[in-house]
């Protein structure tokens, strides 16, 4: 009994738990957030979750691919941030030895004095997502023949794709598979083609630590340059005009209004090209035991053979800055990728998990009759493939080192489709298609190709493929292009003389006689004395046959996979990310430090500018321009300071799950404000393209006050800042932008250059 004038105790509510927050890792698709609304509400975002999966609506609005790397719109006038390094294209073709753009950078003082992108310089707006699966996958798995289901499926999506982009100008539409093909989605992009450099910064800002620091933390790489995307005037996709006007973007983002500090939520918004965690443990061991340890060997020898013709010779120098940049950055990643499968013990977390999967499937009949064999089938394919995988990795490699050999076998293939009813040809040659592939051959040999370096590269394919064992030599390709001096091993002084016949005679190597020969009938091609498309007849009947076992095996996966999937879904009853397949996708978490294996201390979220100078030697690749030192010795940072550092932000690490393709995204903050730019991850990430590691996958960022005061202090980037709804409030140091600007000669048409993709980089 209470005592009198005592009260009751009220009952209290029970205590709320903190909300702790450890990112498992995934690269979702926009649509999918909706399933994560709860965590992105407790972690704090500002805005609608279910605007936030709107891929069409801000922020997503404003990120864009750039065909290999992501960027984003950050002004109503087109203007595109990205990372340096998905520039070094743009630089490359408007570099000469005597300007070299690649190292000393470059700002358009106005808009006239914007450089030309080149040929293949595309932005991708996406605007439009549509599920097709049920069009793409209904009644295929009645098709009991594998080859004959491959091809089926590959007419299927490219009719789609045809049919998407009927009657809409300057529209690309892609028919993108998820999930191991279970699941397709329709994608529509506006391309835009005329696309100008507008600021890089100098090297030793943009490339500070080159491949010492790459994949390395702490990091001080001001890894960002912009873009600006032109339409015509119109304001439709055009080809590169004078009368072009800049693009304007449904959605730009805008530069963060608060300071960023540790714990604060985090968000990359891009398109990542390829992670494997959906891959089986047979699929693992065969990276393992062949796949990287192959490519790794054939990097180091293009990079020794770039190395060389470089010093023989400064434009090949330009002309293979950005292969060797791509070799480099591959070459790294792909002994993480080994060091983490092997002695990170991800592989064998793999067939842990696979077995753990297959057991489930055995203990249940109803499951067993559903998903059986499953696992043994698709290993016994991906064994069934080591047989040619010598054979087939050396064709490959020969045919991506000569662009002229591609450019006989594509002629060929013209000529013989345009002899079919429309309805007949294979997919991707429609008479638009075929005026395309002409125009960018053309292109292609009158701007970027040089004999020199295609021989030299074609030259070390070959022998590469000469020095395998008899039953995986390419015997016939050889003596293709090689004729009496195929025979193994290779003579040098024959296989130049062969070589030189072969290029020495061509024609392939002229936009006119090409274009003559890829718009002639089949009769007169086959009549041709050109020696590369004599050449062609032999080896497209090489490339015939890989093309067929690859339909056979990839229409029994078509089959295979999707219940696979389907099983993993069920096994772990959570909701899974697709693989990285190059469309846009979001991952989020927070500004997060982390401790090495093996080290006694956590690695600090922030690196500083004071560390940078601290860190410049004045010799490559720790080379900061003298401007740059002056201003941070200056302290004179202004509103770009970090009161809690005490200094300047320079990089940043996230939580976050990037892999390549995702260079150049932007980060951004709880109100879809932009923080940085995604451009690296430390090395104990790099396997987490097949297993995400929440205590050490680190995504590293370059911070936006870095960029804003280096524009601000010292580059003269001032009418950008305020393009950029920025206000400058810093005196540069000593008025020097980063290379001299262009002058009224630079306001031509700008003219097109090859595509910077992965391909070209990872001879």
């Amino acid at each position: 009994m209470l005592a009198m004038g005592c009260k009751k105790p009220v009952p209290q509510p029970p205590k709320e738990e903190p909300f702790v927050f450890e990112n498992p890792g995934g690269m979702w698709m926009p649509s999918q957030l909706a399933e994560h609304k709860s965590t992105l509400e407790k972690l704090g975002v500002a805005i609608p979750v279910e605007q936030l999966a709107d891929p069409t609506a801000f922020p997503l609005g404003a990120v864009v691919s750039l065909g290999g790397c992501s960027a984003s719109f950050v002004s109503p006038d087109g203007l595109v941030v990205t990372n340096h390094h998905c520039v070094i294209r743009y630089l490359q073709n408007n570099s000469t030895p005597e300007k070299n753009l690649l190292e000393d950078g470059y700002l358009a003082a106005t808009r006239a004095d914007e450089l030309p992108g080149g040929r293949g310089a595309r932005i991708y707006v996406s605007n439009a997502f549509t599920d097709v699966t049920d069009q793409i996958l209904g009644g295929l798995g009645e098709i009991a023949d594998n080859q004959a289901r491959a091809t089926e499926l590959e007419k299927r999506v490219r009719t789609t794709e045809e049919t998407c982009e009927a009657g809409k100008t300057g529209m690309r539409c892609v028919v993108a598979s998820y999930f191991e093909g279970a699941q397709f989605i329709q994608i529509e992009q506006l391309e835009i083609k005329d696309v100008r450099l507008v600021y890089a910064p100098d090297a030793g800002i943009g490339v500070f630590g080159g491949e010492i620091d790459n994949w390395q933390w702490p990091r001080h790489t001001g890894d960002y340059s912009f873009l600006r995307a032109y339409v015509g005037p119109d304001g439709q996709p055009a080809e590169p005009a004078a009368d072009n006007v800049p693009y304007k973007p449904p959605h730009y983002l805008k530069v963060a209004s608060e300071p960023l500090k540790e714990g604060d939520f985090a968000m990359v918004a891009g398109y990542p090209g390829s992670t494997y965690r959906l891959k089986t443990a047979a699929e693992v061991r065969e990276a393992v035991d062949w796949y990287y340890p192959e490519r790794i060997k054939r990097y180091d020898e293009y990079i020794t053979l770039y190395e060389s013709l470089g010093q023989e010779n400064p434009a090949l120098a330009i002309k293979t800055a950005s292969r060797m940049r791509g070799l480099a950055n591959y070459r790294k990643n792909f002994q993480g990728m080994l060091d983490g499968l092997t002695t990170g013990g991800l592989a064998d977390a793999k067939g842990k998990l696979e077995a753990d999967l297959q057991a489930w499937i055995e203990a249940d009949p109803e499951r067993k009759a559903k998903y059986g064999t499953v696992l043994a089938d698709m290993a016994a394919l991906q064994e069934a493939g080591k047989e040619r995988r010598d054979y087939d990795e050396a064709v490959g490699e020969i045919l991506r080192g000569s662009s002229l050999l591609g450019m006989a076998l594509a002629v060929r293939k013209i000529a013989v489709e345009r002899e079919k009813p429309a309805e007949e040809r294979r997919p991707g040659f429609s008479d638009a298609e075929i005026e395309r592939m002409v125009a960018a051959m053309k292109e292609e040999v009158g701007s970027n190709y040089d004999a020199d370096l295609e021989r030299a590269v074609v030259k070390l394919a070959l022998n590469r493929a000469a020095s395998l064992p008899e039953g995986q030599r390419p015997d016939v390709l050889l003596e293709a292009l090689l004729g009496a001096a195929a025979t193994p091993p290779l003579d040098e002084a024959a296989v130049d003389k062969a070589l030189g016949k072969l290029y020495g005679k061509t024609k392939l190597n002229d936009p006119a006689a090409l274009e003559k020969l890829a718009t002639s009938p089949l009769a007169k091609v086959d009549k041709s004395k050109d020696p590369l498309l004599q050449a062609a007849v032999s080896v497209e009947l090489v490339v015939d046959d890989m093309e067929r076992r690859d339909k056979e095996k990839a229409g029994a996966m078509a089959s295979l996979r999707p219940v696979y999937i389907q099983a993993l879904r069920e096994f772990t009853g959570s909701t899974i990310a697709p693989d990285a397949n190059g469309t846009l996708r979001v991952t989020f978490g927070t500004v997060r430090g982390y401790t090495a294996p093996g080290a006694a201390e956590p690695y600090a979220p922030f690196t500083t500018v004071s560390q940078m100078v601290a860190k410049n030697t004045g010799a490559e690749p720790f080379d900061a321009p003298e401007s740059i030192i002056a201003a941070a010795n200056s302290k004179q940072f202004g509103p770009y300071a970090d009161e809690t550092l005490g200094d300047l932000p320079l990089d940043f690490l996230a939580d976050l799950d990037i892999t390549g393709g995702n260079s150049g995204s932007p980060t951004l903050n709880a109100r879809g404000e932009l923080i940085g730019l995604a451009f690296d991850g430390n090395y104990e990430s790099i396997a987490s393209d097949w297993l995400f590691m929440p205590a050490v996958t680190r995504s590293i960022h370059v911070d936006i006050r870095y960029i804003l005061w280096i524009m601000d202090a010292v580059d003269n980037a001032d009418h950008l800042l305020t393009e950029m709804g920025v206000t400058p409030s810093l005196p540069a140091e000593g008025g020097a932008a980063p290379a001299d600007t262009a002058g009224p000669a630079d306001t031509a048409a700008p003219a097109e250059a090859a595509p910077a993709d992965a391909a070209a980089a990872a001879q």
